[in-house]
């Protein structure tokens, strides 16, 4: 069963394999208007890079649906396989990796520990729904949302994290 650190060594070392497979890691949309906030389901492609000393770099198909107070993220290596599934609700965070599973108190919590980074998750549902949020220490650019690329960089607190989105058209 994999472990944490192992499982960011699996996400990391996929950013190099998917960049040469690039077209393979989109997911088909599952529904119709899936960018519509009364849908609240979201696939595609996702990288993370923490400026970190080593940099921490994390690329992974995903599926995310729900709300920021209850919802599920599946993550997937280049080639479809399951790497994590994050599911949250109110007091509740569970991470399952591997069939290891563990709990955390937040899903902010849960997401930090996955990532490396602490990732706003009420900001990136409603990024993904076009609305271009103010958040301290982040800054989103929505120019291309349209065509479904998000992108968004924190600058404080440090490290510098670039978040990058591509969703499955």
């Amino acid at each position: 069963m994999p472990t944490l650190p192992c499982l960011r060594q699996a996400l990391a070392s996929s950013l190099l394999f998917a960049t040469i497979f690039i077209a393979g890691c989109a997911h088909q949309p599952r529904a119709e208007g899936q960018n519509e906030a009364k849908n609240s389901v979201w696939s595609g492609r996702i990288s993370l890079q923490v400026q970190s000393d080593p940099v921490q770099a994390f690329f992974a198909g995903f599926e995310l649906r729900g709300t920021p107070a209850q919802g599920e993220l599946v993550l997937n290596s280049p080639l479809g396989t399951s790497l994590a599934v994050l599911r949250w609700s109110p007091g509740e965070a569970v991470l399952d990796s591997g069939g290891q599973v563990q709990r955390f108190d937040s899903v902010d919590a849960l997401i930090e520990k996955v990532t490396g980074a602490a990732l706003p998750l009420a900001a990136l549902f409603d990024w993904l729904a076009g609305k271009n949020i103010a958040l301290a220490g982040w800054s989103a650019d929505l120019s291309q949302q349209a065509e479904g690329r998000i992108s968004a960089s924190r600058t404080t607190p440090q490290p510098r994290t670039d978040l990058r989105i591509v969703l499955a058209q």
